[in-house]
């Protein structure tokens, strides 16, 4: 069997790189291929060193080659890492904030106010000094979560400047727009009102040094996202999703957001929330009422890292309501839950800062579309 250079070109077109719309092919990614026999040599340049992302690379090549072809060729893949220069910050940074994570989700109800508050509490726990903007203008859930619905942000000099002081509740500071209105007032702003009230939050409060901020988006992948990545350069975001179809089709185009050439934000992972329903009487016995492994087929199929799956649990959802997250629980099932969905964040973090250039921050130029400019 003799291996054809332009026949092993067209196979590679029918698969692409993790974070690349167009195939391997076409964006570059293979530098040269060389065939001797029924032997392939495919040089391949990457962009981004994640080890995940160059193994499914290397298992895709050989799988087309073998099936193309002959499961007898003999394949080989060399593969470089060439990551951009780290950009000058440009664009306005929060003095004192290591990292900035957003979570978000495509769909509503799918829990991202829930593991957005139990994985600030769980962060705290391990010794990070953790911040929490609830940039859900239209529906903040996170005084309630945080039993900090009736309290009041007051107004401290720093610097010779009046900043906002953020509520503190488990070791966590939070700030949301829930605090300047009543629990029955309806926010009814356009996107500019709304985007400034999140700059005020983000840019006139004294959050002091925090390890991480966590972001609760709203739904979606609308005007606030937008004004938040043009506003902070984001280390990175989480993507939260329940196993049913309708919302994990919802949480494709979340990640395809984050990762799209114009806003360019790296995604730690997906997490799946309401993955299965264990009762209490019968703990050996898993139902999964939403679908099975929904979440994690997609952080496969996207070629992210799956960063974990919350059971259905009755506590946790009394807990959000009365204002202590379920995570708090010392020796109980959503703990160990949550202490492990965590230990993964904070190891996808490290991961990017270590591998990754730094995150731009995006400038909107157009209605159309978005222009990069360079930030953290």
């Amino acid at each position: 069997m003799k291996l054809d250079r332009k026949e092993i070109l067209k196979a590679l077109e029918t698969i692409s790189i993790a974070g690349e719309g167009k195939n391997m092919v076409e964006s570059g990614a293979v530098a040269n291929v060389i065939t001797f026999g029924d032997e392939v040599v495919v040089d391949l340049v990457l962009h981004t060193p994640a080890m995940h992302i160059k193994k499914r690379a290397e298992d895709d090549i050989r799988k087309v080659i073998h099936d193309t072809f002959s499961p007898e060729a003999k394949v080989k893949v060399n593969i470089k890492v060439e990551t951009p220069e780290k950009n000058e910050i440009k664009g306005k940074e929060i003095p004192g904030i290591k990292n900035i994570i957003a979570v978000a989700s495509g769909k509503g109800g799918v829990g991202k106010s829930t593991v957005t508050a139990n994985l600030a509490v769980t962060l705290a726990r391990m010794g990070f000094k953790v911040g929490v903007l609830d940039a859900d203008i239209y529906g903040p859930s996170m005084p309630i979560m945080f039993d900090v619905e009736n309290e009041k942000p007051i107004s401290i000099e720093v610097d010779g400047k009046s900043k906002m002081k953020p509520i503190e509740s488990f070791e966590v500071k939070l700030l949301s727009i829930g605090f300047f209105t009543a629990p029955s007032q309806a926010v009814i702003w356009r996107g500019p009102m709304a985007s400034k009230a999140l700059n005020q939050m983000i840019f006139d409060a004294a959050w002091g040094e925090l390890d991480f901020m966590l972001i609760d988006l709203p739904p979606g992948t609308g005007d606030i996202h937008l004004s938040i990545m043009q506003s902070l350069p984001i280390t990175g975001a989480v993507v939260v999703s329940t196993p049913q179809a309708v919302a994990l089709a919802d949480a494709k185009k979340g990640v395809s957001m984050f990762l799209s050439d114009s806003i360019n934000v790296p995604v730690l992972g997906i997490i799946e929330n309401m993955a299965y329903f264990t009762p209490e009487e019968l703990p050996e016995n898993k139902y999964y009422i939403f679908g099975k492994e929904g979440a994690k087929n997609l952080a496969e199929d996207l070629q992210v890292p799956f960063l974990g799956e919350v059971p259905i649990v009755q506590s946790i959802r009394e807990a959000g309501d009365y204002g202590r997250p379920a995570a708090l629980q010392t020796a109980s099932v959503v703990e160990t839950v949550f202490e492990e969905i965590t230990r993964n964040v904070v190891q996808e973090t490290v991961n990017r800062n270590e591998n990754l250039p730094a995150t731009e921050a995006i400038k909107i130029t157009t209605m159309a579309g978005c222009s990069a400019v360079k930030g953290k």
